[in-house]
């Protein structure tokens, strides 16, 4: 088979860099982003890959991150969405949107609508790493910062949450033009995930509960399954995985109706903030 070109975010450490060496060494053609500037060169030099650095918290550096994309590669076959993460507490951005959300989904979303038309020509899959988290998120329209009422877990499950919802509403949009999505659980893997948060998550990263997690390696299977294996043979297109199996979400997950809004919500609140010249996101 031809070499594939695979970007994978959040590249630069825990199962994005374990991912990306696993696909290395099967002969394809990685790209490393990652928000960390030192982390990411060394990983994109350890594999001679191209490498970018990006930070999730500012969209205009998502949106140069498309750029210069679309302008280096004319097809990309795999985009893995896996950049993401648990934050200290209530925090808006530089673009006023609450960090969780807009780390987790919004910026995601954002990279992958700005790529549509390379994707969708290149026949490409979508990963989005999710997590079983999502089962204690609730999503409301209504309140995606999050102003009404705030927690550090329930924020991340309902951006967790909203993968899958994104991953759900992006096939049923975009299926029909060869386009694969799916959403996965990683597992509990022994990274630095929620070191610096308030969650109680960082509990097990940083005790002798870290040991019982799983290696990087481990949490990458599914990311490296659903990669290199086929869409509709071998799983199937829209769905939430976990250890390579179809697996349960937060009965929300489920509300084709709740995700078309969410598409729709999140396009507005991205053209609200995009700078005036024309954008991919007119075409989404």
């Amino acid at each position: 088979m031809p070499q594939r070109t695979i970007v994978i975010t959040g590249a630069s450490d825990g199962i994005g860099a374990a991912a990306a060496r696993n696909l290395a060494r099967a002969g394809e053609r990685i790209v490393v982003v990652g928000r960390s500037p030192d982390k990411t060169a060394a990983v994109g030099a350890e594999l001679g890959a191209d490498y970018f650095v990006c930070d999730f918290a500012e969209l205009a550096q998502v949106r140069e991150l498309a750029a210069a994309l679309r302008e280096r590669y004319p097809r990309i076959d795999v985009l893995v969405n896996n950049a993401g993460g648990i934050m200290r507490g209530h925090e808006l951005t530089v673009d006023g949107h609450e960090k969780t959300f807009q780390i987790n989904h919004l910026a995601p979303f954002l990279l992958t609508t700005e790529l549509l038309d390379l994707l969708t020509a290149s026949r490409a899959t979508i990963i989005n790493t999710s997590s079983a988290a999502n089962g204690f998120g609730r999503l409301d329209l209504t309140d995606l910062n999050s102003e009404r009422s705030y927690s550090t877990n329930r924020a991340y499950g309902t951006a967790k949450l909203a993968n899958i919802l994104f991953t759900a509403e992006l096939q049923n949009r975009y299926g029909k033009d060869d386009i694969a999505a799916a959403a996965f659980h990683p597992g509990v893997v022994a990274t630095n995930f929620a070191a610096e948060s308030t969650s109680w998550f960082r509990h097990a990263y940083k005790t002798v509960l870290n040991r019982f997690l799983l290696s990087a390696e481990q949490g990458a299977d599914t990311l490296v399954w659903l990669a290199t294996s086929t869409p509709g043979r071998d799983w199937v297109p829209g769905a939430f995985y976990i250890k390579r199996a179809l697996a349960k979400a937060n009965s929300q997950a489920y509300d084709a109706g709740l995700a078309r809004e969410l598409w729709d919500r999140s396009l507005e609140l991205l053209r609200a903030g995009e700078p005036s010249e024309k954008s991919e996101l007119d075409n989404a």
